[in-house]
This record gives C-alpha cells, structure tokens and sequence, in this order.
C-alpha cells in the first residue's frame, strides 16, 4: 500500500488531466512534477517518496482514456476525508490545466469531470458510511487499472509496452509467457544497437524483424509490431541495466552467446560494423554476464570486409 494514499490518489488524477488531449509534452510533465512536488513541500502528508514517483511513471508512459480516468476519479473522491483535502485537490487540477494558457475543449471537460465527481454529494451520511466501508475493505472503484500490470512495467517496459498494445491478444504471439518476456528484452538489446547512430535505417528494421521471425518463429506482421514497440521504447529512457540483468537471468550462457550474432548480424545490416556499434555491443556482452572474450569470438565470426580490419 501507498505511504501516502491520498497523494498517490491525487497525483495519478493530476497526470490523467494532463492527458486530457491525447498528448503529454515534455514541458508539461516537467510542469506536473514541479506541481506534485510543491504540493509534498506545502502540505507533508502529500509528499511522495522516491518509490511511488517510480510507480507514476506508469501514468506518465501513455494516455489515460476516459474510463481509467474515470476510475482514478472515484479512487480520489473515496480518499478525500475533509473540506480541505478536496479543495487542494481542486486547485492542484486547476492550476496544472491553468498552466497551459489556453484551455483546450478537452482540457474544459476534464475539469468539469473532476469538479463534478468531487462535489457531488460528497459528506452526505450516504456517502462517507460507502466510503468508510470500501476503505476499509480495500475495495477499487471499477475500470480499466495498468497497475496491474506494474511489476512488468518496472521490470521489462518493452514487454509492458506490448502488453497494453495486445491486451488480451498477447496470447496470439504464439509463444509461451516466458517467451514473450525474453522476446521483449531481446528486442530492446537489439534496438538499442540499431539505435546507436541515432537513426534506425530500413535494413536493420529489417534485420531486427527476420531475427525475431525466425529465432521465435513470428509472423512477419507479429515480429513487426514486436520491432516497433522495442524501438519505440529504447527511444525514450529505458532503463539498459534493468534490461540487461533480466534478459541475462532469463536466459542461458548458450543462449545469450548465440544472441551476440544477432545483435552484429543488426550492426552490420547496413554494409559495415562501426566503431560505436562495437563498443554497444560490447558493452552488452558485459552487461548480460559473458566474458569479452566472447565478444571476440563473436566478432571474429563476422564476414571479413574488403578492405577493413576486424
């Protein structure tokens, strides 16, 4: 459970508002950290400590749709106990949309949603005995909740990531839950060397799907949309040692040599291996638990380019 329930509460329905148009720019999730942040530092009980900003990063990573927000709402308005608890919620949601100026259509009806559910019949008797009895129950208002899916997201984003894109269809990948959670990591190794020049070229997008198609038997479509979200991931802060460790104890000696092939079979899918991509790729070798020397030996087995030293 949350240290600071109502904190948590108001934080996540803070961060849903700001989704309110379907976009999350960086100056506004700067602006709705500083806000939670002045909010710990005005009133103690609604400082959040280093644990829970990790687990607002789950809110932070794609938009809240309406009956999540929804959910988040009636989580709040159950948490609220005083007149004064409810009046800081209010001015927190305002002043974050206030922050971008010019008020949005749905931006507005966010804030009347949130306004509304928190007036409405708030210390009636009716209400605080619901109240009393749902806390005390640990009973959730009903909706769509990705905190169940939180212990994923903090341990394998990429995996997390494909997980909200499939929902109940993850199962029609073809492979077994372990699977699929090494498939994911495996993607974000092999995205993070397409990505080292800061630009993924066509061919090794290509590598990195026919690896996939043909090391876990996809589909192209399927082994595309897996390529997809792991370079869509490792574009924004994925955490490289969280990766590496987990795809490391998931996998064996014999299985993380062999996967050094693939990740130079995506370096060198446009022509040549450049010095960066060696360097990531022995940077990874070191980061899954195998010797250098196996970055040597793997590097060895590269075709020989005309011209070029290995």
């Amino acid at each position: 459970m949350a240290k600071h329930p109502l904190a948590m509460a108001l934080a996540k329905v803070i961060i849903a508002a700001a989704w309110a148009d379907g976009e999350l720019m960086l100056d506004e999730i700067n602006d709705l950290k500083r806000l939670l942040a002045e909010l710990g530092q005005t009133s103690g009980n609604l400082a959040l400590t280093a644990e829970e900003w990790a687990e607002l990063e789950i809110y932070l990573h794609s938009p809240v749709e309406a009956a999540e927000r929804a959910r988040l709402i009636a989580d709040l308005r159950d948490l609220i106990a005083t007149p004064a608890e409810r009046q800081i919620a209010i001015n927190a949601i305002d002043r974050l949309l206030a922050a971008d100026r010019v008020l949005t259509p749905a931006e507005r009806a966010v804030a009347q949603e949130i306004h509304a559910a928190l007036d409405h019949d708030n210390h009636s008797l009716l209400h605080q005995l619901g109240r009393a009895f749902r806390l005390a129950l640990g009973i959730r208002a009903r909706g769509p909740n990705r905190e169940d899916l939180l212990p994923e997201f903090l341990r394998n984003r990429i995996y997390y990531a494909l997980h909200m894109r499939l929902g109940v269809h993850i199962d029609e990948l073809g492979v077994d839950q372990h699977e699929v959670y090494v498939l994911a990591l495996a993607g974000g190794l092999l995205a993070r060397v397409a990505r080292v020049d800061e630009e993924v070229t066509p061919a090794e997008h290509d590598k990195i799907v026919a690896i996939l198609e043909e090391w876990w038997h996809l589909d192209h479509a399927r082994a595309t949309l897996v390529a997809e979200v792991a370079l869509a991931e490792s574009a924004a802060s994925l955490d490289f040692f969280r990766l590496a460790k987990e795809f490391a104890e998931s996998t064996t000696v014999e299985q993380r040599e062999r996967f050094l092939d693939a990740l130079f079979a995506v370096a060198i899918a446009d022509g040549e291996l450049s010095g960066a991509e060696s360097a990531e790729i022995s940077r990874i070798t070191a980061a899954i638990n195998l010797p250098h020397d196996r970055f040597v030996a793997a590097r060895m087995r590269l075709p020989r380019q005309p011209g070029k030293r290995l």
